[in-house]
């Protein structure tokens, strides 16, 4: 999903931020915005990993006994 929304902020980058025409005008979100959201997406897609992230392992000491 990463690589979808990565691709989205460059093409945006490529257009004009802001167009006008007869009357009409469009604009676009600030790449700051983008950039928060593409933050904010992928902490969403962390979050839902399962598991917390440690791994819990039994040691034991080698040597002599």
């Amino acid at each position: 999903m990463t690589n979808g929304i990565e691709d989205v902020i460059q093409e945006n980058l490529k257009s004009p931020a802001k167009v006008s025409s007869d009357g009409l005008s469009v604009e676009q979100h600030s790449l700051a915005d983008q950039i928060a959201a593409d933050k904010y997406l992928a902490s969403k897609t962390a979050s839902r990993r399962k598991g917390l992230g440690i791994k819990f392992s039994k040691l034991s000491p080698s040597g002599t006994v």
